[in-house]
């Protein structure tokens, strides 16, 4: 059974996309009034927070785990494509950012002036990011939503991003106006650390990467009993969420009625160990022999 979590996912992105609307606005109006680079580079960063949230909800409406005649394994990856989308929207912001940086220190600019009320400001962003990053990651860890995980992990960033900036602020209020540009720097590497780890995190979903180590799946069918030996394993998928098994099972059977009760139990015993799990086996002969447990370079 494959438990469908897309309504809970659009419920957190759709609460999480109006609190990021807010910091962006407040981030832009006082990065306006103050004309401090490194909260405008802030609020671009909550623009991609915004992005983000609306590029979840399109991908969570079309990654159905349940198959269908034109997608037969499901429709999970739309929902790691839409994680990719967050690094590209990431890889954006850095570029804007330290584009920004530069530009400021080559050209120049208007002294940054803020008020304390605006630092008070700040932190209501602040504390507004903190609570949308730990409840994002509660809900994305316990429905296993990848999209709501590495949102929150960019919101995450958004934290560590808005502090370094308030503390720049904080600076440039006591007089040290050239903060609000060094500070910036930092800024594009946080951001571009969390581009790369939603990548990460998704590629190998993707590209089909191996689930399961296919010496843990061996282990557990030869375990059943009349299971002879079983070979060419192959698993893709993300545990937890979906994972897709296949092998070819040498049983020791009289009939195919007995053969078929042996596959149920491997089945079982690894639908048990790695749920939610589709699988696939091939049933051979005692007679038959490989001596390859999985895919190897020379293989054949």
């Amino acid at each position: 059974m494959t438990y469908d979590n897309r309504t809970e996912v659009r419920k957190v992105l759709i609460i999480t996309l109006l609190l990021n609307l807010f910091v962006m606005s407040l981030k832009a109006v006082v990065g306006y009034s103050t004309g401090s680079l490194s909260l405008l580079a802030d609020a671009l960063h909550s623009v991609t927070d915004s992005a983000n949230n609306i590029l979840g909800l399109v991908a969570s409406k079309f990654s159905s785990p349940q198959p269908d005649r034109e997608h037969p394994y499901g429709h999970h990856k739309f929902e790691a494509v839409g994680a990719l989308g967050i690094a590209a929207f990431l890889g954006i912001a850095c570029f804007e950012i330290l584009q920004g940086a530069i530009e400021r220190i080559i050209q120049g600019g208007e002294p940054v002036r803020i008020s304390l009320p605006e630092l008070w400001l700040l932190l209501v962003v602040l504390g507004v990011n903190i609570f949308v990053a730990f409840y994002e990651r509660s809900v994305g860890k316990r429905v296993n939503s990848p999209i709501l995980i590495a949102d929150a992990t960019h919101t995450m960033s958004d934290i560590w991003v808005t502090i370094s900036v308030i503390g720049g602020l904080i600076g440039v209020w006591l007089g040290y106006q050239w903060m609000d540009i060094v500070l910036a720097f930092p800024v594009a590497l946080l951001v571009f650390w969390s581009g790369w780890s939603v990548l990460k995190e998704n590629l190998p979903w993707l590209v089909d990467q191996m689930a399961i180590a296919p010496e843990a799946i061996h282990a557990i069918a030869t375990s059943v009993p009349g299971v002879v030996n079983c070979h060419d394993i192959a698993s893709r998928g993300v545990l937890g969420r979906q994972v897709f098994i296949e092998m070819h099972l040498i049983v020791d059977a009289p009939d195919v009625e007995t053969a078929h009760h042996i596959t149920e139990e491997v089945e079982s015993r690894l639908s048990e160990r790695f749920s939610p799990v589709r699988i696939l086996i091939h049933v051979e002969p005692p007679a038959y022999k490989s001596e390859y447990i999985s895919f190897e370079a020379g293989a054949k």
